[in-house]
């Protein structure tokens, strides 16, 4: 018990009473000294100006949530608490404390050890489900919120602190301890936590369009230390290739814009809390079709097409995923797999059946017979050899056979009326030996398709040209070339031309032995032959082309200099092989087997400006509400070149049926992983001299320099409105009228010559920079 002065207590007892104490003349007694002063106390902490904070934000990406290790408790039998602060955009970008956040939900992970002989070597565990309270815990100013099925739900008291406005603290004020704490957990494991903020508004008082998410933190509790998660086999930055990034987020915080999934939750660090093995045991896989386990769902949603074709997805699985494509080879596990070799390493059953569902383990079925009693047996046979998964998928086999066949364009040569051209050969990393027939080495489902010959016009685009075919005998190998001649017809004029060279021969590839084969002697995949387009100037005084690279459209990455021309070329094509490649992995493969080509100079041969048999696909077909697909009245497309069939294709309107990119009966594109307004999800953000790459030039003509496109029919269209409507097909006769009015040439008005098309006004109002320009409509400054 605490003692208190007694003479203290008699004074401030009389000064109660007012008895006051007097002199023996009734006077006041003197002063008495003062005392010395005490010490001074510690300078409390500032208070935050109520000036100096907002309670909107413009986007989601402005709304900045920290968390810290030793703010947080949610392992153990300690009492939960979390503290974090929000800074929100401010006057000139400041970053200043955001007030007024009155909902969050917090969720909570454990990655720890499988002690079990039965999949990962580690498993997450999400402390709310853990607990049978859901996937996450509300914290709210009153303690207790609404769930889905309108119960009423405990949730922790989340309390902003008055003196410092942006800190908010969340305690448990129930019975118990809070649901996101693993009383039985391991402190030394690794913790995940992430904050998903609610009722974040602009400043017109509509929710921001994305989830308002914190950074994911991974630490130790038991001594604070951030750490870094052994499981995260795939970076988000492997999703961005084909999803497309959110913008406004650092290079360090990198967040995923298109997954329609639950309308979002941008990290894989983020799914992983939901779809681990306790939420996938809870779900009827006879019913769903899936395992909801995040290693095993991914793969069985990227393998979608093939798996139904298979029979293997069932219920809503099927529904949801039956026809989604994979854009890469499914067996390039390092195409998602960026971040460590954990997929080659970790063999176990629930990673190999979401992709090899036509293997039964329980009964040895597709897996030759064998039974096996665990996981811990995988990796007796697939854990290194050629049953590992780095060897039985071939994973880099392409790229390994990228110089199998190495075509070297030295020279291209007229005389009396024939063209001469003399290529190089290496086979297998050394000079053929005379005598070897390169048509012996084709790909046996490719055909006679070999050498590619045409000119370009005078935009430097390609004209139709010829294939001078394997099949014709004169890729016979002599002195380390093979000499390919060609009759010029009478009509043929080269003088004043440019020339160019190509291939899109297929080689025999064995992918057992990295070697480029004899297709008689069997292979298992196509490889392009390794060749850099050349370009040939011909004129009268000079039999002999001289290599060039001036005026191209198409100069890809793989077009190099050759004998040194002091014209470097026209940076004018505005897509990006390298983008394609990201999400596609190879050019090889999107055209495989029929086509052996890796870059643009080799696609536009026949997919140009002046194709003679107009496209292939003239209707737009839609998918219908019984699931057949229709032609849609009106939209015919008569071109094939580059630009239209791109945008086309990933656009939706090439499909003709439930396969690769389509419509479907709501009106969704299918099947295309990135935003659709993301221009530079294809296209080149800065051009060789490193300037933003703009889809006008300054004089409201294409950077591309083309003023119209051929038609098969001989009539000539605008190539603006080809390129827009080719994405904006779908808004049907007002966008034909919208285009038309601003002096587009169209399908049906029977311009015949290229000079008699106008230029149509776009640029007026969609240039970059302008109100409408393509950088605000599609968020995007190149395009």
């Amino acid at each position: 018990m605490k003692k208190y002065n007694k003479t203290l207590l008699a004074v401030a007892f009389m000064a109660a009473m007012g008895v006051t104490g007097c002199g023996s003349d009734g006077s006041d007694g003197a002063d008495g000294v003062a005392g010395a002063d005490g010490a001074a106390g510690a300078n409390g902490t500032d208070g935050t100006s109520a000036g100096l904070t907002v309670t909107t934000v413009e986007s989601a990406a402005n709304f900045n949530l920290t968390l810290a290790p030793a703010d947080i408790v949610v392992v153990g039998t300690d009492a939960f608490s979390v503290k974090f602060s929000v800074t929100g955009e401010g006057t000139g970008g400041a970053a200043v404390p955001f007030s007024g956040l009155d909902k969050v939900a917090l969720y909570v992970t454990s990655q720890s050890a499988n002690t079990t002989d039965t999949g990962a070597p580690y498993l997450w565990t999400n402390h709310a489900l853990a607990n049978d309270f859901g996937s996450s815990m509300y914290c709210n100013l009153t303690g207790s919120t609404t769930a889905r099925d309108g119960s009423e739900v405990e949730a922790c008291t989340l309390v902003e602190d008055p003196a410092n406005p942006g800190t908010y603290t969340g305690t448990w004020e129930h019975d118990g301890n809070a649901p996101v704490v693993l009383a039985d957990g391991d402190a030394n494991d690794l913790v995940r936590v992430m904050i998903r903020a609610y009722d974040v508004v602009m400043a017109d008082g509509t929710e921001v369009s994305d989830k308002p998410l914190s950074t994911p933190i991974d630490f130790i509790p038991a001594t604070g230390e951030l750490a870094v998660s052994a499981k995260d086999a795939v970076s988000n930055a492997a999703c961005i290739k084909c999803h497309s990034p959110m913008e406004g987020y650092a290079d360090t915080d990198l967040r995923i814009s298109n997954i329609s999934a639950h309308h979002n939750y941008q990290k894989v660090e983020n799914c992983v809390a939901c779809h681990n093995p306790a939420y996938a045991g809870g779900q009827d896989d006879e019913e769903v079709g899936f395992n909801a386990n995040f290693n095993a769902m991914i793969h069985t949603i990227h393998m979608g097409k093939d798996l139904a074709e298979w029979q293997g997805l069932q219920g809503e699985a099927k529904e949801m995923w039956g026809e989604i494509g994979f854009p890469a080879e499914s067996t390039e596990c390092a195409v998602c797999h960026d971040n460590g070799t954990q997929w080659n390493d970790n063999i176990y059953a629930e990673a190999c059946e979401s992709c090899h569902l036509t293997v039964n383990f329980e009964t040895g079925e597709g897996h030759n017979g064998i039974v096996p009693s665990s996981d811990a047996v995988c990796s007796g046979c697939h854990g290194s050899g050629s049953l590992s998964p780095m060897e039985a998928h071939k994973v880099g086999r392409r790229a390994d056979l990228a110089n199998g066949l190495v075509l070297d364009v030295v020279s291209a040569e007229v005389a009396a009326g024939e063209l001469t051209v003399t290529i190089g050969v290496e086979l297998n990393g050394a000079v053929a030996a005379d005598g070897t027939d390169l048509a012996d080495y084709v790909f046996s489902t490719s055909g006679g398709r070999s050498i590619l010959i045409g000119t370009l016009d005078d935009n430097g685009d390609y004209v139709q040209g010829t294939s001078i075919s394997t099949d014709g005998g004169m890729f016979v190998v002599t002195g380390g070339n093979i000499v390919l001649t060609q009759t010029l017809s009478d009509a043929t004029d080269l003088d004043g031309e440019t020339l160019y060279v190509s291939s899109e021969m297929n080689m025999c590839g064995d992918t057992d032995t990295d070697m480029i084969v004899a297709t008689a002697d069997g292979c298992d995949v196509g490889i392009p032959a390794n060749i850099v387009t050349k370009y040939f100037v011909f004129d009268a005084v000079a039999a002999t082309g001289v290599a060039t690279t001036d005026n191209l459209r198409f100069v890809s990455p793989a077009v190099t200099a050759y004998n040194a021309p002091t014209q470097v070329g026209n940076d004018r094509t505005t897509a990006d092989e390298a983008k394609c490649n990201a999400c596609h992995d190879n050019l090889a493969h999107v055209k495989a087997p029929r086509h052996g080509v890796t870059n643009f100079t080799q696609c536009a041969d026949c997919h140009n400006n002046a194709s003679p048999v107009g496209s292939h696909h003239e209707t737009v077909q839609v998918e219908s509400a019984d699931g057949t697909f229709e032609v849609v009245e009106g939209l015919e497309y008569y071109n094939r070149d580059l630009v239209t069939v791109a945008h086309r294709y990933h656009s939706g309107t090439y499909a003709e049926e439930a396969s690769g990119v389509y419509i479907n009966a709501d009106g969704d594109l299918v099947n295309y992983p990135a935003d659709q307004t993301n221009c530079q999800a294809c296209h080149k953000d800065a051009n060789a001299a490193g300037d933003a790459m703009a889809f006008f030039d300054g004089t409201g003509t294409l950077t591309s320099g083309r003023t119209s496109v051929a038609l098969g029919n001989g009539e000539f269209i605008s190539p603006v409105t080809e390129a827009c409507r080719s994405c904006h097909a779908h808004s049907g006769e007002a966008a034909l009228a919208h285009f038309k009015s601003n002096g587009a040439t169209v399908f049906g008005d029977n311009i015949m010559s290229a000079d008699a098309v106008p230029i149509e006004s776009c640029a007026t109002c969609h240039a970059d920079g302008k109100t409408y320009g393509l950088d605000v409509v599609h968020g995007s400054s190149a395009h």
